[in-house]
């Protein structure tokens, strides 16, 4: 006869079998839990389960299974008993929130790319107790319960979305945590084995950014957990960090090379791109970023006063974070400079499928919008250490004077305050948001190789490029904006990064010098480099970056619908608004400000002095666009303090890239910016707002202060560097 024990078991065993199909909705979980105030700590705690897994049940992405469901469905209907459920004529309950709790701004709206857009980022109630399996899915896991745009919806191979986070917990066994709070069981115990399961089952990656562009490859963080599972070391020696890889030799880099698997020249390291032979024009690739070796730059993606911060992080949040960064931007590739340089590419792909009348084939063609081919460079624009360089004559630690070299750079520029600056109390400065983006916006830039031009050649405007031209005639001592004259003496000239007034010929890229006519002057190249193929190469560019960063602020609670004084306060508190978000902004401004400079990247001591370096042999290093956009930026800040100086008779008293010092009677924004007599800022002026070209405030000091740092330094340093919030 059985025991009263057994007769128990067998009865727990029907209940557990009933109990599958009777749970009810996720959103109705999380409502009776609330109901009875619990958490899901104490609900884990009842259950021997984890709190993130009881999150899930929540969300629906992840069910429980036996003997936990038998347990979780009777604790359901207890709850459901002392709390029914609201009238009929109450609003029904919200299904599981698309906007991660971490997140406390509003939900971001889409972006109107055409990319694929991944699924709402995870909370940090996103991982399973669930042991892994020999499927990549947990059992009884269901799909994230988030947004999906149209995009991503028609597009299965990468419905887990661009990138994920691969984890091992204390067992060792590893898990993928994905955007949208999926949790994928890894089942690869080696390297090849998860590239080969990436490429298989995972379903990661973005989809093309242009319809004439290229899929993103699948990106795979692995933190340091995870190195110690695959046999990788969690740091890597002082030896490899110099040669930025693993040594050949490397019982990792043996199982690729043995499993068929083949890697860039570069080589293992921490961005490591490991493939297979292209499968026609499927690229069967995955992009492998080692979190503990630095693969992402503290400084751009991080905090620098957490430098530790990333490795850290759960790998719920992390995916959060990075997977919203490829939502909006792209997906990561590097440094930010790397990533915003490859976003120049995705939007404007060099080539496109033609059809050949004749044959009836597709042959690949070259866009007009776009760069196209590796093309020669210009002596007068390349930096010292260019190979171009080598025979013409300077002596090793020759500095070039602005005659043989094109020094088109942002403002670093200071003057002492006058006397009757010295009367107001505070010195204020104001910060132009993403001012290199901007200056990017609707400005034409050559496209293809330089035509020299000789014997005085007259200056078009339409035509891009680096003049040689002799502006020490102009004069902005007094120069007269709207009918009103301004003292040029108290500003900075527009032509020189120091604000100085020209000496003589120099080369100034085509911006600079339609500044110059702008203003009323006359000007006489002497010879110039154009490029006779141009276009507004970097508008697509500006764009992407532009909605990115306006929706993050928007998360934040920064808005563009905000009055001034509003604007200001929620400047204030928003990087306590949402912390992973400010992290995001900080990533987004990085993304556009090194992507610019990576176009005239410089040699990281590679090889010697005059010899190719490896950034050279990319078709975007363009120093000529890097020039024109900085060229861009400046005379566009210039021609808004002519606006201000004019209309308000206020001069800046220092400058320090796109920071610019007033003096003002107030610590506010509100308290030096002049407007007009309807109370509008002035036209063509600065004006406080979220949208890139608007201003935010930097910081305040006191004239004082100002004062005390000029008699201890002297005028060779900026203060406008050292004035912060």
């Amino acid at each position: 006869m059985s025991t009263e024990n057994e007769l128990f078991s067998a009865v727990d065993a029907l209940l557990e079998q009933v109990a599958q199909d009777d749970l009810p909705d996720p959103a109705e979980r999380k409502r009776l839990r609330e109901a009875a105030g619990l958490s899901q700590a104490q609900i884990a705690t009842a259950l021997d389960a984890r709190r993130e897994a009881v999150g899930n049940w929540e969300t629906g992405r992840t069910e429980p299974r036996p003997p936990k469901r038998a347990a979780y469905a009777r604790l359901l209907e207890g709850l459901a008993a002392r709390f029914p459920t609201p009238a009929a004529d109450a609003p029904a309950a919200a299904p599981a929130s698309v906007v991660p709790e971490a997140f406390t701004g509003p939900a971001p709206e889409p972006t109107p790319a055409p990319a694929a857009v991944p699924q709402s980022p995870p909370t940090k109630e996103a991982s399973s107790t669930a042991r892994p399996s020999t499927t990549s899915r947990r059992p009884g896991a269901k799909k994230a319960a988030a947004r999906t745009t149209t995009a991503a919806a028609a597009d299965p191979r990468f419905e887990n979305g661009p990138l994920a986070v691969v984890d091992a917990d204390a067992d060792g066994q590893v898990s993928a945590y994905c955007v949208g709070g999926l949790v994928l069981d890894v089942p690869a115990k080696t390297i090849p084995a998860l590239v080969d399961w990436t490429l298989a089952e995972a379903r990661l990656g973005q989809a093309r950014l242009h319809r004439n562009g290229r899929d993103a490859d699948p990106i795979l963080m692995l933190t340091a957990a995870a190195l110690e599972r695959f046999g990788l070391p969690v740091a890597l020696s002082e030896e490899e960090r110099h040669a930025s890889r693993l040594p050949a030799g490397h019982k990792v880099v043996k199982q690729i090379e043995r499993a068929g698997l083949k890697m860039s020249q570069r080589g293992f390291g921490p961005w490591a791109r490991v493939y297979r032979d292209p499968e026609g024009s499927r690229r069967r690739c995955v992009q492998l970023c080692i979190l503990p070796w630095n693969a992402l730059e503290v400084r751009e993606w991080g905090k620098k006063d957490d430098p530790e911060l990333l490795l850290t992080m759960h790998p719920a949040e992390l995916v959060q974070y990075l997977g919203l960064y490829a939502d909006r931007v792209i997906t990561p590739r590097g440094s930010t400079a790397t990533t915003g340089l490859e976003l120049m590419t995705a939007l404007r792909p060099p080539t496109r499928a033609q059809k050949d009348e004749a044959t009836g084939e597709f042959k690949s063609a070259f866009n007009d919008d776009a760069i196209t081919a590796k093309y020669d460079v210009v002596p007068c624009e390349v930096p010292d250490e260019h190979p171009i360089l080598k025979d013409a004559g300077f002596a090793r630690h020759h500095e070039r004077t602005p005659a043989e070299m094109l020094m088109e750079e942002p403002y670093d520029w200071c003057r002492p305050l006058t006397d009757e600056e010295c009367v107001n109390k505070y010195l204020v400065v104001v910060d132009l948001n993403m001012s290199f983006a901007a200056a990017a916006n609707g400005l034409t830039v050559g496209l293809n190789g330089p035509t020299h031009l000789t014997g005085n050649p007259a200056f078009d405007a339409a035509l891009p490029g680096s003049w040689l031209v002799d502006l020490s005639h102009v004069d902005l001592s007094r120069v007269r904006i709207n009918g009103r004259t301004v003292d040029g003496t108290l500003l900075p000239s527009p032509f020189t990064p120091r604000g100085e007034r020209p000496e003589g010929p120099a080369w100034y890229a085509t911006p600079t010098v339609a500044y110059a006519v702008e203003l009323g002057f006359d000007v006489a190249p002497i010879e110039a480099y154009v490029r006779t193929q141009s276009g507004r190469y970097l508008d697509a560019w500006y764009k992407r970056l532009r909605d990115a960063y306006i929706a993050t602020m928007a998360d934040m609670g920064v808005t563009t619908d905000l009055t001034e004084q509003e604007f200001l306060e929620a400047m204030g508190r928003r990087k306590q608004v949402d912390p992973t978000m400010a992290l995001l902004e900080t990533a987004i401004k990085a993304t556009a400000k090194g992507a610019i400079g990576k176009l005239r990247q410089r040699s990281r001591g590679q090889v010697p002095y005059y010899e190719p370096y490896p950034a050279l042999e990319r078709w975007t290093w363009r120093p000529d666009i890097r020039a024109a956009v900085l060229a861009s930026q400046r005379t566009g800040l210039h021609r808004k303090l002519l606006k201000t100086a004019a209309a308000a008779d206020l001069y800046p008293v220092a400058i320090g890239t796109d920071a610019i010092v007033y003096p003002s009677p107030g610590p506010s924004p509100l308290d030096v910016l002049p407007y007009t007599e309807e109370g509008k800022p002035v036209p063509g002026g600065f004006r406080l707002g979220v949208s890139p070209g608007m201003v935010k405030h930097q910081g305040t000091q006191t004239t004082l202060w100002a004062e005390s740092q000029f008699e201890e330094r002297g005028c060779v340093f900026n203060i406008a560097n050292l004035i912060k919030m």
